[in-house]
């Protein structure tokens, strides 16, 4: 982990305080799409935008729950990218193209279809990876799911590995 990054994930800490549950989730959401996107072999430049997007993905909850009393996820979409591109340039060491990019992954990661760039699918799957575990997916929810959504060879591996070992 570089220390950019290391910069960020204190500040969601922080961003997030007293929320266990949510800094739990991003750290975890994080480390799925490190290890897919090495084990993918995506350019470093990809990797650290992919890496950067899935720890700020849910940045735009809390503002979602404070202004609209829920936080689902088209909700989230439309006001998280404000809200990290803030953190990112308050941070500095990011581009304007990297935070672009970014945002623009933050305000797309509930929508599933028409997924493009390795750095999107990715995100994505790391997401699944975490969500089908906290929020107590079905079997068949986990089967649409992997059907539908799972592209790469390492995150269906890995889900079948997590999820569908016995099935």
């Amino acid at each position: 982990m570089d220390i950019v990054h290391l910069q960020l994930i204190s500040s969601m800490i922080e961003y997030f305080r007293g929320d266990a549950k949510r800094i739990q989730h991003f750290i975890k959401v994080y480390n799925f799409a490190a290890f897919l996107g090495r084990q993918e072999q995506i350019d470093e430049e990809t990797l650290f935008i992919l890496e950067t997007a899935a720890i700020v993905h849910d940045i735009g909850i809390r503002i979602c729950e404070n202004k609209y009393g829920v936080c689902d996820g088209k909700h989230q979409e439309l006001e998280g990218p404000a809200e990290a591109k803030k953190l990112l340039n308050k941070i500095g060491n990011y581009t304007y193209e990297q935070i672009e990019r970014v945002c623009w992954l933050v305000g797309h990661h509930h929508t599933y279809t028409h997924i493009y760039g390795i750095d999107y699918q990715l995100l994505v799957e790391a997401d699944f990876l975490v969500n089908i575990y906290e929020d107590g997916f079905t079997d068949e929810m986990i089967g649409n799911v992997r059907n539908k959504i799972f592209k790469t060879l390492s995150g269906i591996r890995c889900l079948e590995n997590m999820y569908l070992r016995n099935r």
